[in-house]
């Protein structure tokens, strides 16, 4: 693998820039919205600027130099990119806290997007978890890897598709914040399923048959973090979702409790 020092080292005095303004409008967007409703859990801040340190280390960090020469690392960065990334991001509620934060007007017309059909289908489960999974396989089994490692810009692009892919694919599974166009837990479900198995059989594929420039000590090390590694991100996407079916059947099922007394037939006299 080659290794772009003078790119490297620009990116990591550029890069961080984007971190930290997105950071600095998050902690800007609870302060205005505390101001018009109750106070923005705290924990979904820390959520957040850990989401965005984690991509940092995995893109610009030592992390990112390391995966450029180490494969292992490259796996690293790549669960942290794909998956936990995301995640944290998912589960710091952003969209809810624009849509808390901005005038009534550009609320709407953001709602308005949601609602469109773009993002419909790009945040619908299957699609999601064709383009990230899919990405994955293109990645790893083509000369794409070899060629990420020759060109800057067609690093940033796999890059960037790593993580853009990952956050559609976890918003389409758990529904954090509004999601007008929802699916079944069913279909959320099977679709998680055979995404962990496609992930799960490409960990082995790589430990057997390793990319472009890299021995098989690498592959087979890299192979076996992203087997484990990519299963302790699933785990957490599996309670999170099964949390959301929980929570949902019990006031489903408190609501319905309600309504049937309310619809219970008043008590008659006995007849004489």
């Amino acid at each position: 693998m080659h290794h772009h020092e003078n790119s490297f080292n620009l990116l990591t005095y550029i890069g961080f820039i984007p971190f930290i303004v997105s950071i600095f409008l998050y902690v800007y967007a609870v302060e205005t919205s505390n101001k018009k409703f109750r106070d923005w859990p705290f924990y979904r801040i820390i959520l957040f600027i850990i989401g965005n340190l984690s991509i940092v280390l995995a893109i610009i960090g030592p992390l990112a130099k390391q995966s450029h020469t180490h494969f292992v690392y490259h796996m690293y960065t790549h669960l942290i990119l794909g998956m936990l990334g995301p995640l944290l991001i998912v589960l710091s509620a952003p969209m809810t806290l624009l849509l808390r934060s901005i005038p009534i007007k550009t609320a709407r017309k953001v709602s308005r997007l949601l609602k469109s059909k773009y993002v419909q289908i790009m945040s619908h489960p299957i699609l999601a978890g064709i383009l990230n999974l899919g990405g994955l396989w293109i990645l790893y089994t083509t000369s794409l890897f070899e060629m990420m490692h020759h060109s800057i810009m067609i690093s940033i692009l796999v890059h960037g598709h790593i993580f853009l892919a990952g956050y559609f694919f976890t918003i389409s599974i758990v529904y954090i914040d509004p999601t007008p166009h929802r699916t079944s837990f069913l279909m959320r479900s099977i679709v998680l399923i055979l995404y962990m198995a496609g992930h799960s059989i490409l960990s082995k594929w790589i430990y057997a048959n390793p990319p472009g420039g890299v021995s098989k000590l690498d592959a087979e090390y890299g192979g076996l973090t992203m087997y484990y590694g990519g299963d302790l991100v699933d785990v957490i996407l599996i309670i999170v979702l099964c949390y959301q079916l929980f929570h949902s059947r019990t006031i489903q099922a408190k609501l319905s409790k309600f309504y049937s007394k309310l619809k219970k037939p008043s008590p008659r006299f006995p007849q004489l």
